[in-house]
Formats: C-alpha cells, structure tokens, sequence
C-alpha cells in the first residue's frame, strides 16, 4: 500500500481514537490507571480480614474482664520486626545533622560554606528579619564539618550547642519539630463544617498544643484554644527531644547492677539489630512522622503515613490469621513439642534465661507467626496508637475498631494512658497472648516497651 494511502487512514484511526469517550457526558475525571503499592522495605502486607478481639482466657491481669467481639479491619502494612537501635539510630542523627545544618546556615558570615546547607526559594524574602522558608539541603557538596570541631575556632562557636564540655554529644538538645492535625477537633459536631454558610460555625474552636523551647533549649508546651476558621488552626507544632532515655536500665530496676545496658545498649553497634528501648509514646509518634517525612521527601509514592498501630490492627496480625489464636504460634501454649519455648519471656521466677534470653534479644531469634511477623509475643511490649479503657471493647466499632485520643498538655494522667501489647522478656506467660493488653503514660519510658510501625494499604 502506499504512503500516501496509509497516512490518511492511520490520521482517521487516531481520530477515532480520541473519540472513544463522548462529549458532553459523565466521563470522569482523568483516565483511571491501575494501582499497585510497592512494598514498603521491611514490612509485610497484612490482608484485611475478621478475628475474635480480646483474650481468650479469663484475665489474670485485671479484676474487671473485658468482652470478646468479632472485630473486622482493612489491610496495612506492618513492619517485619520491632524497630531496633540501628534503626532508630536513624532518625537520632537525622535530628542531629539538621540542627547542625540549621546552625552553619545562620552562621554563614562566620562559615561561608554553611550556606549550602539550605535552599531557598528564588521568590523568598526577607521581611523584619524574619528568614524565609527554608529547607535542608541533604544533597550539599560539603559534609558537616564534625571534624573541624576541635581544630576551627569559627565551626567550635558555631556548633557548640551540639556538645557537652568534654565534646561528647549533647544528647538534651536533640530536638525534632513537627506538626499533625488534630482530626479529633474537626470531627466535633459543634465544628462541623455549615455547607450552606460555607464556613465553620462562628463557635467553632480547636483545643491544641503549644510548644516552645527558651534560652537555655527547655522545652515548654501548653494548651490553647484557638479559634476555628480554617483548616490550619486544627495543627499542632510540636517539638520534642527524641534520644531514648537510657537511664531506664538503672531507674527501673533498683537495687540491680544494669550498669552495662544503661551505658551500652543504644551506643554501641553490638546491640544495633535489638528493639530499641527506652522511647515513649511520644518519642514513637514523633518517629512515625520522621518516617513519613523521609519517604515523602525521597520518593514520588503517594502513600498513607506511617503511625503506630491500632490495638485491633496489632492482635489481628498477632494472631497471623487465626480468628482465635491464644499466641502468635497459633497454640495455647509457650513451648514447642520438642520442649522448647517459644518467645523471649520469664518463664519462672528469676530464670530468665531459660528461654535463652535473660533480657532484650535480636529481633528475629524466635519463628515468626504465620504472617510472617517476628516477636509479636515477648522480647519487647510495643505502643499502639490507643488510649487504653478497662472495657475498650464494649465501645469501639466492629470494623477497624479504635479507641484513639490525642491527650493535650493539660490533660489529666487518666488520658494519657496508652495501651502497650505482646509482652517482654520480664514479663510472664499471660502478657504474651494475643489478647492480653496493659498500658503506660505516654510521657512514660521503659526498658522493656518498644514500638514498630504500620501504614494503611491503598485500596483492598
């Protein structure tokens, strides 16, 4: 066939191409496209599915026993193991080179070079002193001069607030400053949004937090109630030091010599591939948003944030799919036929090595469950993201229950309470099943409670 003859007649196929969806009519907004959701690096789909919530077994735990409820949720992923001191670590020297970053830029007149350290917008300006928006430049020809510290007069002044007397980190200022939205405010019915006005009710208020860090880098925090006109007023700033507290080992335990731990267990490499300990509820919450923030600033995937895990997420996948699992290994009991156990626990009463662990072990020393989830019975008791009540189950909804709240500075104790799941190497067998649950303040840390993460699945 000729060209002449093929050119009109693939002209006309293309026409007829772009006329596959009818003008005028309800066509959509842009084609749909088939979406699939890479894995997120070391952590496993968890498909959606129903279970019994609550323990299988009168409680031993508390006087007042709660209901078992046929419970459904949606699929998440959740991370593989806990989050351990390597991983952790992470974010640690995140925070740490950022502030440096921050203070080599503000002191470029000292230290040309930290002006790299930053990006500014081309159309920033500067307003009564103010600076403009910024943001880290990671990707800075330069390294952080840690090495001039001791040698340059000029990098000693400017990145001293980073340093003890004796040069060794100064662990109190590493302070990390985010923000959320108090969705929690915005679902109120006297903040519900008035269609017909298009605007929020002129009584609409939202109850936040404040924070603040002085002089001498304290951080301070309050509540406030700030008047809701739009949706920024819902934002908390938020600003907390995230190094664990390794003070726990010796605070916790008294008259015991954990000396080793307290001085070791976060610092040294040895003990990079452990749960890291010692962080609360808090400090776990902060992390989930680093984690997002990273992912966000490192990737074009858009996806559902990191967070801590629902107490019905965390026993659904604790029970690796059985509906009535009491452990993880789908058995009623902690050993295996060959007699060994299986969990990092205290068996009896002082030997704690019997499961060949005395305290904290690597993640991953005992079989995973059936979903593929390490230690989700003992070694470390994990936060989730509920408020704990006695009787939870009697007030949660049936499909991704939880019982959430985000307590506010002036808040009392009782609120603050979160509940933590799975047990650890100094509890005994009843903490380990997949039902049993207790708590901690959320301003509280323990050697014995850590966390890991999950993020809601895109679709079904």
């Amino acid at each position: 066939m000729k060209l002449k003859t093929i050119l009109p007649i693939l002209a006309l196929m293309i026409a007829f191409a772009g006329c596959n969806k009818p003008a005028g009519e309800l066509v959509g907004a842009g084609k749909a496209k088939k979406f699939s959701e890479a894995d997120p690096f070391g952590m496993l789909l968890i498909r959606k599915g129903s279970f019994m919530k609550g323990e299988n077994t009168q409680s031993n735990l508390f006087t007042l026993p709660d209901n078992k409820v046929m419970s459904t949720v949606d699929a998440f992923w959740m991370d593989e193991t806990e989050i351990t001191n390597n991983e952790y670590k992470q974010f640690v020297l995140w925070v740490r080179d950022s502030i440096a970053m921050t203070l080599l830029y503000r002191a470029a007149d000292e230290y040309p070079d930290g002006a790299q350290f930053m990006i500014v917008p081309k159309d920033a300006e500067e307003i009564e002193g103010i600076e403009p928006d910024t943001a880290l430049n990671w990707v800075a020809s330069n390294k952080i001069p840690w090495n001039k510290y001791k040698s340059d007069p000029d990098v000693h002044a400017i990145l001293r607030p980073l340093f003890y007397s004796d040069h060794t980190f100064n662990t109190n200022r590493m302070h990390y400053h985010y923000s959320w939205k108090n969705y929690d405010q915005a679902k109120l019915q006297e903040n519900k949004f008035d269609v017909a006005k298009g605007k929020y009710p002129d009584n609409a208020k939202a109850r936040v937090d404040s924070f603040w860090v002085d002089g001498n880098g304290a951080i301070f925090d309050t509540t406030i109630i700030r008047k809701l006109v739009e949706p920024k007023d819902l934002y908390t700033e938020c600003i907390i030091n995230i190094y664990p507290d390794t003070m726990v080992w010796i605070r916790d335990f008294q008259y015991a010599y954990n000396d080793p731990k307290m001085l070791k267990y976060f610092a040294h490499e040895g003990y990079a591939n452990y749960p890291v300990v010692g962080v609360t509820w808090e400090q776990a919450h902060a992390f989930c948003n680093w984690r997002t923030k990273i992912m966000e600033d490192n990737t074009k995937l858009d996806a559902h944030l990191y967070r801590l895990p629902t107490e019905g997420e965390w026993e659904y996948a604790a029970r690796g799919g059985r509906k009535m699992a009491a452990y993880p290994w789908g058995g009623n009991y902690v050993r295996d036929y060959k007699g060994c156990f299986l969990a990092n626990f205290k068996p009896y009463h002082g030997a704690y090595n019997d499961d060949t662990g005395n305290g904290p072990m690597a993640v991953a020393s005992y079989r995973p469950n059936d979903f593929g989830l390490f230690d989700m019975a003992g070694n470390v008791s994990e936060w989730t993201m509920e408020s704990f009540t006695p009787t939870a189950s009697s007030i949660v909804h049936d499909y991704n229950p939880n019982h959430a709240y985000m307590a506010r500075k002036n808040d009392p104790d009782q609120l603050k309470r979160k509940v933590i799941k799975g047990g650890s190497w100094k509890d005994v067998k009843d903490y380990l099943q997949c039902g049993a649950r207790d708590y901690e303040y959320q301003y509280e840390s323990r050697p014995y409670i850590g966390f890991r993460c999950v993020r809601s699945y895109i679709g079904e």
